[in-house]
């Protein structure tokens, strides 16, 4: 009797165990952080609105930078933890990237229709003084490239217009956060394309080059427009009319001579344009 006492105290200690037997001496070298993207939005939308919606409803993101005389975030999903905020999205070979992003919004009104046209709301330099605070952090814990730090727009260019022209991207690059056309170099290759505008076709492989997702129909049509406004909302911010002009080729150029070229994606599906307030 005392040895099957004995067995069956054996048998609950080591044999009925809850829990997986794990041995952590062994450690792969292949392996990243989750986290290889930001993405930048602004709420369209005030202080008190802008947090409800991202509380409230199946929109989310991990910070919220205020737009208060000083400005802080609000920590809304735990970066840990996936939020929605990137919605049907791509970027070079990744797609849908809430799973890889750490999602910002920033409290910004975006824009107004006048009678005399669209009139974007500026960022004020303290909140991006506490944005440039913020990236520097999350770069430095996730080891996040450059090119990784992106607008919304550029990840979902036919559907949304968000962080929108006035955001201060080169104030981002001055801080060492992205990268940024070298203006000589653009300034070489401006006669060239002023003499010669490259097709089409060209854009929207160089586009795609960049990271974009785009048709590569060789036609300006509306999807390729949307591309190049994102694109110029972003690298020349004083003409983002979605045409494909001498200045944008030249950038384009500067930005992917050292760049390796991807696969270009042929089969991308592109949903209609949503109303520009639809955060996801």
């Amino acid at each position: 009797m005392k040895i099957v006492s004995i067995l069956c105290v054996l048998t609950l200690l080591f044999g009925c165990s809850t829990e997986p037997r794990i041995d952590k001496s062994f450690t792969s070298r292949s392996q990243s952080d989750r986290i290889k993207f930001i993405i930048i939005h602004y709420t369209f939308g005030d202080q008190a609105n802008s947090l409800e919606t991202l509380t409230q409803t199946d929109v989310s993101s991990h910070y919220l930078l205020t737009d208060s005389e000083k400005p802080f975030f609000y920590e809304l999903v735990d970066e840990s933890r996936q939020a929605n905020h990137a919605g049907l999205s791509s970027w070079k070979i990744y797609n849908q990237l809430n799973a890889a992003s750490i999602g910002i919004e920033i409290v910004n009104l975006g824009f107004i229709d006048t009678s005399e046209g669209r009139a974007w709301y500026p960022y004020p330099q303290a909140q991006t003084d506490q944005l440039i605070l913020l990236l520097k952090k999350l770069v430095s814990r996730y080891n996040i490239n450059p090119e990784n730090i992106l607008g919304h727009n550029e990840i979902a260019p036919q559907r949304k217009q968000d962080p929108g022209p006035m955001f201060p991207w080169k104030k981002l690059a001055d801080a060492g956060l992205i990268s940024w056309p070298d203006q000589n170099r653009v300034a070489e290759f401006l006669p060239q394309y002023q003499t010669q505008l490259p097709d089409i076709f060209w854009f929207q492989k160089k586009l795609a080059q960049h990271g974009y997702a785009i048709p590569q129909t060789g036609v300006l049509d509306q999807e390729t427009r949307n591309v190049l406004v994102a694109f110029q909302s972003r690298y020349r911010q004083s003409l983002f009319d979605g045409n494909p002009d001498a200045e944008t080729a030249a950038i384009l150029e500067v930005l992917t001579a050292s760049i390796f070229l991807l696969p270009v994606k042929t089969e991308q599906i592109f949903p209609a344009v949503t109303p520009v307030n639809s955060q996801y």
